[in-house]
């Protein structure tokens, strides 16, 4: 197995004295009229090793009711590298088992760090979820990249990309609301979806854990439909079964809901597969930024459940978050999109 391991604090966290700043500034400072910041230069790490988290990461555990439901520690029992990882858990909140009530334990991008909506950016980061996994087909949420949304807006926008849990699986899944969903006359080389919600907006299925994706499966996960506005390029790799310990994830994320949208997903070392096509949101009550955010995310459950997480990287380039001969699989593209070494 590859191990994706930081680089030294002294050349991870410094990107460049505008960064550092912006990284100091209290969360909120933009001013009212002023042009929408930008970090996607800045390169980020935190291995949390310590009692609270990295000044240099841009990570923050956000407090609102739902959250309510979640904890996080620093611990130093089951841990990727170094001496300390992240337990994010989740417990029931919810007055009954339900899918409309949501119970979390994430941990945010804090605002001043955040990167323009359409720029391409670098994410990695190792997780491991602890036993027992939940297979029931419910909603679970492990990493999640989303568009601001501003207040007052008219929808429930979903992720853009997402790590979801399906039966026991890790599923990676693409959402958009400008593209063409087809309910029948599906055809090869069109992406898995599920039915178009009253906002247009639908769901793909871009990669499927533990044995790949399958019409049959797709179907089974609720994926009864497909686009061509997605296209889904395997790379060879495979995303491993949850029951294998810690997962070494990276992903190439640049929104493009007029199209020129590209996502790669690389897990353990190995390149599973490229989306490019419709990807992502846009229209009035959108903000211009782009938020990741990771930790457990359900619906109302019972019982607890708890994943680790360690080594969160960003950066605009692969070499930023993962070693050179991972990236070097990864071929520069066409559209904008950065290539895989600086």
């Amino acid at each position: 197995m590859t191990r994706f391991l930081p680089r030294r604090a002294a050349t991870t966290i410094v990107c460049c004295a505008a960064a550092l700043a912006a990284l100091a500034a209290p969360a909120g400072a933009q001013q009212a009229g002023a042009e929408p910041t930008d970090g996607r230069d800045m390169v980020l790490f935190d291995g949390f090793e310590d009692t609270t988290f990295a000044p240099g990461g841009g990570l923050f555990y956000k407090k609102n009711r739902e959250q309510g439901a979640g904890s996080y520690t620093f611990e130093s029992e089951v841990v990727r590298s170094g001496k300390q990882a992240i337990d994010l858990s989740v417990r029931s909140q919810c007055k009954q088992v339900n899918g409309l009530c949501s119970e979390r334990a994430e941990v945010w991008e804090k605002p001043e760090v955040l990167v323009l909506y359409g720029e391409p950016v670098w994410y990695a980061f190792s997780m491991q979820m602890a036993q027992p996994i939940p297979t029931e087909r419910h909603r679970y949420v492990m990493a999640q990249w989303k568009r601001e949304i501003d207040p007052g807006a008219d929808g429930d926008f979903s992720p853009l990309l997402a790590l979801r849990m399906i039966d026991g699986r890790i599923a990676v899944t693409v959402d958009t609301d400008q593209a063409t969903f087809k309910a029948t006359g599906c055809q090869p080389g069109d992406t898995p979806a599920s039915t178009p919600d009253s906002f247009s907006q639908f769901r793909s299925l871009v990669a499927l854990g533990a044995g790949g994706t399958s019409t049959e499966t797709a179907k089974a996960a609720g994926f009864t439909g497909c686009t061509r506005d997605q296209r889904v390029t395997a790379r060879g790799g495979e995303i491993p079964a949850l029951t294998s310990g810690w997962i070494d994830f990276v992903f190439q994320v640049k929104p493009g809901p007029n199209g020129d949208g590209r996502i790669d997903i690389l897990a353990n070392g190995a390149w599973v597969a490229t989306v490019e096509g419709t990807i992502g949101h846009k229209g009035d009550g959108l903000g211009s930024h782009m938020y990741f955010k990771f930790g457990p995310y359900r619906a109302g459950q019972d019982g607890e459940w708890r994943i680790y997480y360690d080594d969160f990287r960003r950066g605009p380039n692969c070499t930023d978050v993962a070693p050179e001969k991972v990236c070097a699989q990864v071929t520069a593209s066409a559209g904008g999109v950065t290539s895989a070494t600086p």
